[in-house]
């Protein structure tokens, strides 16, 4: 079911432009109560959050006026990870939980997630029932009464609560004698997760964590894990954790300040957990996006692997459909079904510290369970989005790439769910191939959209 203002991570544009407009906002908030609604003892509860973005003062503002004027209540919970926004909306028992959220886009744009009350993102048949409300193609209704509006509040311990959620995940496992780097981006984990890691006795070296409303994801966090590398080297640290502007997700160095890409991570994870008995059918999650190296890797280790499209809350879809525990994105985006209904950075951060610490071995060993192939990918501008299989000159050079790989290699074209642009993935034994492919491919998409 297609939607015009919901695309594959909620509403998302540039502020002040529609949809991400405070106009749109007060629908936002009228349209979820009217939606969400429940017949339960906290049928008039809203979880609302936000990241460090200067715009979310604004959609704040207006969001909270909207689900008032329709008689919930709003508890606002100011700068905080997504994935606390979904933990606190399911444990709280709210009717809905909500985040304003560009994730890792720049402060000038922001967006807006929606989260049922079990903690998951709507489904789409539900975004769509959001939307014609947004839309005002579904009847309003009377306003209410004055004494049937409802209050706004804001949670003093609402950090508080997360924090102790996500550290009991890890079974509080002791951190010491570990050195970590940790980059917030400037985001909405910059004071809650190094809190975290030094609760649980890391020594933390930081980074990102002095928002201005303007530097979210700035040449720094999951963006720019180079960073985070640097200060590894610097401080000699064990391992650097670069989280993006909701903390939705997380990218990983090891203690030589290297990049250690997401595949890695789900590998390791999914070994260990295989190991441990807790990866149901013994079935790993992940999007097409995901390497050759990691299939691979997964079918000597007597591993399944599900493929899904590109997005998280497709890779938590097949999970809860197939009844798996693990799953996630190359991205970053790590889904532990045992503790979280979506991803999460933090939470991840600490998986991957208590498997170093269980198996006594660096990040660097435990990645270096599967080689990937070298792979290209271009993010190319587009001034439109027509079907991929309309444009004949490209759709006939993937065809001809599909026949001259064969099993060496794969190519994978698809538009971006959030920005105008067509990302170009080639993945080859040969890096010269990959790299030539790209080329081709950009041509023709430029020739053919501009």
């Amino acid at each position: 079911m297609s939607t015009r203002l919901f695309g594959t991570d909620g509403i998302r544009g540039r502020v002040n432009e529609f949809p991400i407009t405070a106009e749109v906002a007060l629908r936002v908030g009228k349209a979820v109560a009217r939606v969400l609604r429940s017949s339960g003892p906290n049928r008039n509860r809203v979880l609302l959050g936000k990241d460090t973005r200067i715009s979310g003062y604004m959609l704040e503002t207006a969001m909270t006026s909207g689900l008032v004027s329709m008689g919930m209540d709003v508890f606002m919970v100011g700068p905080m990870p997504t994935p606390g926004v979904a933990h606190l909306t399911k444990s709280m028992g709210a009717a809905a939980g909500i985040m304003i959220t560009a994730s890792h886009n720049p402060y000038e744009d922001n967006g807006i997630k929606i989260f049922g009350p079990d903690g998951y993102k709507l489904s789409d048949e539900l975004e769509a029932i959001v939307e014609r409300h947004i839309l005002g193609e579904e009847p309003e209704g009377a306003p209410l009464p004055p004494r049937q509006i409802g209050k706004a509040h804001r949670i003093e311990d609402a950090r508080g609560r997360y924090i102790e959620f996500a550290k009991h995940t890890a079974d509080n496992i002791s951190l010491h004698g570990l050195k970590v780097v940790v980059d917030c981006g400037h985001g909405a984990a910059y004071f809650i997760a190094p809190l975290i890691f030094k609760e649980l006795g890391a020594e933390v070296v930081t980074a990102g964590i002095s928002p201005d409303g303007t530097n979210i994801n700035d040449g720094c966090g999951a963006l720019h894990p180079e960073n985070a590398g640097e200060l590894v080297r610097r401080h000699g640290a064990d391992l650097g954790i670069s989280f993006d502007g909701d903390a939705d997700r997380v990218i990983f160095t090891d203690s030589n300040g290297q990049v250690v890409s997401g595949d890695r991570i789900l590998a390791l994870s999914a070994i260990a957990m295989k190991e441990q008995g807790r990866l149901k059918h013994d079935t790993l999650v992940c999007t097409t996006m995901s390497n050759l190296g990691l299939h691979e890797a997964m079918r000597k280790q007597g591993i399944k692997v599900e493929t899904t499209a590109v997005g998280d809350r497709h890779v938590i879809e097949a999970m809860r459909k197939g009844g798996y525990t693990f799953g996630g994105e190359n991205s970053g985006h790590l889904i532990f079904s045992e503790h979280a209904t979506t991803g999460d950075g933090i939470l991840s951060a600490l998986q991957v510290l208590r498997m170093m610490r269980e198996k006594n071995a660096t990040l660097a060993t435990l990645a270096s369970i599967m080689q990937e192939y070298p792979n290209q990918l271009a993010n190319i501008p587009v001034t439109d989005k027509p079907p991929i299989e309309n444009l004949p000159k490209l759709t006939k050079l993937m065809k001809q790439a599909t026949k001259e790989f064969g099993a060496d290699g794969r190519h994978l074209i698809r538009y971006s769910g959030t920005e105008k642009k067509i990302r170009v993935l080639v993945e080859h034994r040969e890096i010269e191939s990959a790299r030539l492919w790209v080329s081709k491919f950009a041509a023709a998409i430029r020739e053919e959209i501009g």
